[in-house]
């Protein structure tokens, strides 16, 4: 328990006292996020956050977790680094899609054959439950580059990525450190201390936002702990954690991720359908339609993140129903929220429209 808070707290000083600096320097060799169509900010703002979060996780990760609970840390910590340099570069001088894409398969696939960090069971969704080891293979990378890119599409206005990264560290951290998993345990509290630190400098007016490296860190952070909760409830019903265990695992994991999954599925196939590619931009996301009928970015961040409280409870809650039951129930209910919020912006851009025929 005191490496776990002393991680938290370790994490949080550094990143906390090691932020200005880099908003200073961010500054001088002007590495700016610049305003446009797209950007929900209106002033230059330093993009380059995400490097206090990293070094602040990783080197509360590597001081205070007990070396007997190291395990296969290091090829965790491995795989941070490759999508921390990926975030890096792309922030400072922007890479092509396609080059961010292979590094994190690079990264998925170190976690997937060293660190064999596999989904093996469907728990009965479609009636299926053992996976052979290729689809098992396959399946993990699609989650795992899913997830990357579904916090780092989400980071668009302030506060939201990293509010979601801090409760979905939160949850999923006590749940390890309640099954003595201590080592994700400490790298899901050391990532909320370093977020909980960013968020500060993060909220309206932003001093600076966590730009890629922040945002795929995130991501695959989340990845990993989703993944690993899924499969360590395989192993927890004969032992004494057992009292720990949740029914529908898969089920309570995109629960606790449901926002940025549902709006990354939902913005991609939108795009699909518009034979657009699921990569090219727009203003679909579910923040921006909440900028749009007029909240604020601290707003639009509270409302979205009450929602993705909702639905960690419901999850919790009916866990009950089965996987399948509640990945349905979450889809319908997410779907009619969309719709609403969508229907409601409509409304506001018609009467703008007539207002201005008038």
């Amino acid at each position: 328990m005191y490496d776990i808070v002393l991680a938290f707290i370790t994490s949080f000083l550094l990143t906390f006292f090691a932020i200005p600096s880099i908003i200073s320097v961010a500054r001088k060799k002007e590495l700016v996020d610049e305003p446009g169509d797209r950007r929900a900010h209106s002033v230059s703002t330093p993009s380059l956050g995400g490097i206090a979060i990293f070094a602040g996780t990783i080197f509360s990760i590597i001081l205070w977790t007990p070396f007997r609970y190291f395990g296969d840390l290091q090829y965790i910590l491995c795989a941070c680094i490759i999508v921390f340099l990926i975030g890096a570069k792309d922030d400072i001088d922007p890479i092509s899609a396609n080059r961010k894409m292979l590094g994190q398969i690079f990264a998925a696939l170190i976690l997937i054959f060293f660190s064999k960090l596999r989904i093996t069971s469907f728990y009965g969704i479609f009636g299926i439950t053992e996976l052979p080891i290729l689809l098992s293979i396959a399946i993990t990378l699609f989650i795992i580059i899913l997830i990357i890119n579904a916090f780092n599409l989400i980071d668009g206005i302030n506060g939201l990525s990293g509010s979601i990264g801090i409760l979905m560290a939160v949850t999923f951290g006590t749940w390890f450190y309640m099954v003595e998993r201590i080592e994700l345990a400490s790298i899901s509290f050391a990532l909320a201390g370093s977020v909980i630190a960013f968020l500060y400098y993060n909220i309206t007016p932003a001093k600076i936002f966590m730009g890629d490296t922040g945002s795929l860190l995130l991501g695959l952070v989340a990845s990993i702990l989703s993944i690993s909760f899924i499969e360590h409830h395989q192993y927890i019903m004969d032992t004494p954690y057992a009292m720990y265990a949740v029914e529908s695992p898969p089920a309570i994991a995109v629960g606790i991720l449901i926002l940025p999954l549902f709006d990354t599925l939902r913005v991609f196939t939108s795009r699909m359908l518009k034979g657009n590619s699921p990569f090219r931009p727009d203003r679909n996301h579910i923040h921006h339609l909440l900028l749009d009928l007029g909240y604020s970015h601290m707003q639009a961040t509270a409302i979205l993140i009450i929602v993705n409280i909702g639905f960690i409870f419901l999850v919790f809650k009916f866990q009950t129903l089965g996987s399948m039951k509640l990945l349905l129930v979450m889809l319908l209910m997410a779907s009619i929220l969309v719709a609403i919020i969508q229907s409601i912006r409509a409304k506001k851009i018609n009467k703008n429209k007539l207002k201005k025929t008038i």
